[in-house]
This record gives structure tokens, sequence and C-alpha cells, in this order.
């Protein structure tokens, strides 16, 4: 079997790069223009089909700015897609998506990450689900006023009131529930409440990984009897912070899939060295947040243009073509498919 053309003619979903950082930080008239000269090829170069835009809100914007930065990163990538309609599409629907990827155009889903902007104020996700977002997480490391992030495991904490009331909304609305970031204890909590798919747009294994970013088998088992889907993270840290390797992540695949079943396991590569590198000042030296480099990388996979290394990887592992088109992105569209309506 062929690596590269696998990959080539395979339909590729990655359902976490926060490139719509930088773009925001734009100039608005600039936007669609980056976008273009600078993301653009580097998805094309990595065979990119569907790509999740997470908005997520940094510190510099908290709680405060929350809401008005969290509007700003919608309206940038509504510029993106106004500015590039031959070559984008900010899709909405399980059919959208599809048609963009049939016409050759690259398929965008809007993605919240963290709930700063929503406080209490659970209403405000029907907001932006009728401005094109289609997946949420309630926190990121810390805590919101819907649940605790994985940081903050000790403290126990399952869904508020206010979080549990905001579960039954996205279900409402068709927006995926997306349980990277969220405590054990949360996520627990979404799982027993749950009556659809529920998902965890970039996150590895426990198993082999012991970080509190990692999913435990018996999570990885709840997902999948959601019917949702695990998009497996590229970061470094959550990999292996000693040796860091395309193999040892491609072992993060094959354990999820083992776990929770071919059906269930996809990518979720969280590619943010130039993120950190664009957004940090120059005189602050290296990012470390938990002893961890914000800018390391596995080798080969500092942006999207690595993607095939990893089916180069699953294709010498002797994995079925069939298997393989549904790690890189069939399993992401089914679900996309049966959730947003």
């Amino acid at each position: 079997m062929d690596g590269p053309n696998l990959h080539a003619r395979a339909t590729v979903v990655d359902t976490h790069n926060d490139l719509l950082m930088l773009v925001a930080r734009r100039p608005d008239h600039d936007q669609a223009a980056y976008f273009r000269s600078h993301w653009l090829p580097q998805l094309s170069a990595g065979g990119v089909n569907v790509q999740v835009l997470p908005v997520f809100v940094d510190d510099d914007f908290r709680p405060e700015g929350a809401l008005r930065q969290t509007l700003r990163m919608v309206e940038a990538a509504h510029r993106v897609a106004a500015g590039n309609p031959d070559a984008v599409a900010l899709c909405s629907t399980g059919a959208t998506v599809d048609e963009a990827v049939a016409a050759g155009r690259l398929a965008l889903v809007l993605a919240l990450e963290g709930c700063e902007a929503v406080g209490t104020d659970t209403g405000l996700l029907e907001t932006f689900a009728r401005l094109g977002v289609r997946m949420a997480s309630f926190t990121h490391f810390g805590r919101t006023a819907l649940a605790d992030g994985s940081a903050e495991d000790a403290a126990g904490s399952r869904l508020t009131a206010a979080g549990v009331e905001a579960l039954a909304l996205l279900e409402t609305l068709g927006v995926l529930m997306d349980v990277s970031h969220l405590s054990a204890a949360g996520t627990d909590h979404v799982l027993s409440l749950a009556t659809r798919p529920v998902v965890a747009s970039h996150s590895s294994a426990y198993a082999l990984c012991a970080h509190h970013r990692n999913l435990t088998d018996e999570r990885l088992k709840g997902i999948a009897a959601s019917g949702g889907v695990v998009g497996v993270n590229f970061f470094y840290g959550f990999v292996d912070p000693v040796d860091p390797t395309v193999e040892r992540l491609v072992d993060h695949v094959e354990h999820v899939a083992s776990v929770a079943g071919i059906d269930h396991v996809g990518l979720g590569p969280d590619f943010v060295k130039e993120v950190f590198e664009q957004l940090t000042p120059p005189a602050v030296g290296a990012i470390d947040f938990e002893g961890l480099d914000g800018r390391r990388t596995i080798p080969g996979l500092d942006g999207p243009h690595g993607l095939p290394l990893v089916t180069a990887e699953v294709v010498r592992r002797g994995w079925p073509e069939a298997d393989i088109r549904k790690v890189l992105g069939e399993n992401w569209l089914r679900v996309f498919r049966s959730t947003f309506v």
C-alpha cells in the first residue's frame, strides 16, 4: 500500500488547530488574505479536507474581554470564508461539510474551546450556534461557570447546574459536546447524562502517558458508547514527554482503537508551536506549563504538513486501508453528519 497516495485519496479531518488565534490578531481587512497565503498552503500540504477551528480565549482577555474576543474570533472565521469562497467554506451541517469536500474546498467548522464567554448565560450557546459553532468544550485547564478543567482534577468537581443545563441545550442545538480539557469527574458526569455523541477533539491515552489531559480506558469506552470519537492529540507532552516520536504517537492511536474500537478514533493534532512562537514576546523565553515546553514538537509534526507521516506509519504497521480511512477522517464525518443539523 502506498502511504502518500492513500493519504491524498482519503478525507482528512483535523479537529484541533489553534490557527484562528493568529488570524484574529491580524487587521480585519487582512485576515482572509493572511489565511490564504499562510495557512491554506500548510493545510493543503497536509492533505487536510476538514479543519475544526477552536475559538480559544487566552489569559489576556479573561474574564472581562472573553465575550468580545470570542466574537472577534468567530467573525474572523467568517471573514476567512467570505474572502476565499473558491477555496474554503464555513460549514454548519454534515451536508455542507460533504459538499465542500466534494467540491475540493476546505471545510471549516467552528468550535468553542472553553466557555468563558458564556458565563452562566447558557442561552448564549444558542447565539453561538446561530453564528456557526458546532462543537463546544466547557473549560480549558482552569475553572468556568460550567465546569472545571483537567488541571483542577483534585477538586473532584462535576458539572455545575449551569453546566448540566448547557449540555442539554447543546444536544438540542446539534452542537457536539467536547470533553477534551474537562476534568475527570466532569467527563464522567457528561457521559452519565449525554443522550447524543460525546467527543474528545484532542486527547490521547492515559494508559500510555499519565497526564491529566489524557483519557483513561474507561472514559475512552464511555465516549465510544455514546457514539463519539476521540481525536488523538499530537502534542509531545501528552504523547511521550521523554521520547516523542511518530511511532509513539501511533501507539496512542492504536491504543484508543483497541479500547474504544476502530470506529471511535480520529486525529486531533493540536499544532501549537507557531501559535506559541508568534504570541509570546521574545523576552519571555521558553513557554513552560507544568514542566512542558509549548514549542517542542514530535519531529516532523510541527504543523499540518507532517500529517502524511502518520499515514505512512500506520501503513508500515499493516493497517487495512478501510481502517486508515476511518481514522484519517471518516469517523469524524460520521459524527458530523449525525449531529450537525
